[in-house]
């Protein structure tokens, strides 16, 4: 059995400050990580690995920067790491994410069982995991909270917020990992040792995948970022006793002095 585990090199959430004068993210030198939601999915994979003897392979996009950040989940257990390495690929935005990795799925594979976060630490948009399932054909089991392997198909538990789900699908799958399920385990000084000899290969999404750079951009151009800022809180206003009719017009003064409604000329 062949498994692979989806995971990114994302910025780290906690470190993102707010500019006091422009209200905006100071997105500029924030450092990255691998993230908390992908460690969880190496754990999952992990788990299966030990319970079926399989090989399992990590594929991530990212700066060669990321290659320093790989020395974690491969003391968690992962064989080896494949590392798309592109200038564009730090901008990518799901479109262009999935079409990358599905190249290298299909240059890699065949596997019998893809796992990747249900979302990422920086983007959540939601979109890698359904729409790479799509492209590769595979059926997708989401939010997975349990994941249990035999008689060639998959049973998963998936997390629907006030109630769980259990499926079963055959193989080949892509299981998309729910948040805060299959915690991240703590690795020995032996398994950073050995995580020292395990390889990691780096492609380039033009030479060793085949894609244009031109393709990628025209990708891209479908997808733009209006703007990031702050959420706003507003003070708790209190209104003075009265009539329901004064009741109303202090209301509508207080919306009105809030721009959340405009007064007729």
């Amino acid at each position: 059995m062949r498994i692979l585990a989806l995971i990114k090199y994302s910025l780290d959430v906690a470190e993102i400050k707010v500019d006091p004068s422009t209200k905006e993210l100071r997105m500029s030198g924030v450092p990255e990580k691998i993230g908390n939601i992908d460690k969880n999915v190496v754990e999952a994979a992990v788990r299966l690995k030990e319970e079926t003897g399989a090989s399992l392979q990590g594929l991530t996009l990212g700066p060669l920067a990321a290659r320093e950040s790989f020395k974690d989940v491969l003391a968690m257990g992962l064989d080896e790491v494949y590392l798309i390495d592109d200038p564009f690929t730090g901008a990518a935005d799901a479109r262009i994410a999935v079409r990358i990795l599905e190249a290298a799925i299909r240059k890699l594979g065949p596997f019998d069982l893809i796992l990747c976060g249900f979302a990422s630490d920086d983007g959540y948009t939601y979109q890698v995991a359904p729409r790479l399932a799509e492209r590769l054909d595979l059926p997708l089991v989401s939010y997975a909270r349990r994941i249990s392997l035999g008689d060639g198909g998959l049973q998963a538990d998936r997390d629907l917020e006030d109630s769980l789900q259990t499926v079963s699908v055959s193989l080949p799958a892509l299981v998309s990992i729910a948040e805060e399920a299959f915690p991240p385990r703590r690795t020995t000084l032996m398994d950073a040792l050995k995580a020292k000899k395990k390889p990691v290969n780096i492609w380039q999404a033009e030479a060793d995948l085949g894609l244009s750079l031109a393709e990628l951009v025209k990708l891209n151009a479908f997808t733009s970022s209006a703007q990031i800022g702050m959420i706003v809180h507003r003070k708790q206003h209190m209104l003075k006793a009265g009539t329901p009719v004064e009741m109303a017009d202090q209301l509508i003064d207080i919306l009105l002095q809030e721009n959340v409604v405009i007064g007729a000329a």
